[in-house]
């Protein structure tokens, strides 16, 4: 296993935000790319680019959208000389494997996805603030409220894992850019989430608190919910268990 640095790290190293929004958001029930859905007005790519820049803590923003929705992309995001756009690829991973070789520069990577599009940036800054701490791999995450079950093929319980030890991971996730370059090196490897591919390196990966209004909207009812939160209501009052 190749051993990475995890020495405290300048504060001037560059931070770049890599952004997959080339997915096509089919349990969302919407004509176009969920990236590209409005939430209260705005699409959610620019929510989620918005939050980045909020945050203070990214240097530059790499969007990576469908070949055919790149000069939408350019349009509708915020003019800044800091948000750049990529073409993406048919899967997630393809996506961000091409965000990194639009990177050299990086130091650290965030990658966050679009969908999680209200995200606040004090998180965001928090998880950036902990890679410059010296963390190799730093993930935000919320207990497991629900109770969860392992099935087999056919749909039976085969056991009920301690949701005391369970986790629901959300973005950014932040990496030290050689970390992430190197899991995204072995074609055909796949994960669900960018953590999933470090792990697979023998990287320990650090968990920090996670924030309600990260959610992943990816069904017609997490639509239903951010719109809410965008007309007022307040996520901040509901108890994390």
């Amino acid at each position: 296993m190749k051993n990475f640095d995890n020495g405290a790290r300048r504060t001037d190293e560059p931070v770049v935000a890599l952004v997959p929004a080339a997915g096509r958001g089919v349990r969302l029930g919407e004509a176009t790319p969920k990236a590209f859905v409005p939430v209260g007005g705005s699409p959610m790519v620019r929510l989620a680019v918005e939050g980045l820049i909020a945050s203070g803590a990214v240097d530059r923003i790499i969007v990576m959208v469908p070949a055919e929705f790149v000069e939408s992309a350019v349009a509708l995001l915020p003019p800044s000389d800091s948000v750049h756009v990529v073409v993406g690829g048919a899967e997630r991973i393809d996506s961000v494997r091409a965000g990194i070789a639009a990177a050299p520069e990086a130091a650290y990577f965030l990658v966050h996805d679009a969908a999680r599009a209200l995200t606040p940036p004090e998180l965001i800054a928090r998880v950036a603030k902990e890679l410059r701490a010296g963390h190799l791999a730093v993930v935000p995450a919320l207990p497991v409220a629900d109770t969860i079950k392992s099935v087999d093929a056919a749909g039976a319980v085969t056991g009920t894992p301690d949701r005391a030890q369970l986790r629901a991971i959300q973005t950014p996730q932040g990496f030290s850019a050689e970390l992430l370059r190197s899991a995204y090196l072995s074609e055909g490897v796949q994960a669900t989430d960018d953590a999933g591919l470090v792990e697979l390196l023998g990287t320990q990966v650090r968990t920090i608190p996670g924030d309600p209004l990260a959610f992943k909207i990816t069904t017609p009812l997490d639509l239903l919910l951010a719109h809410a939160v965008l007309d007022g209501a307040d996520l901040r009052k509901v108890v994390v268990p």
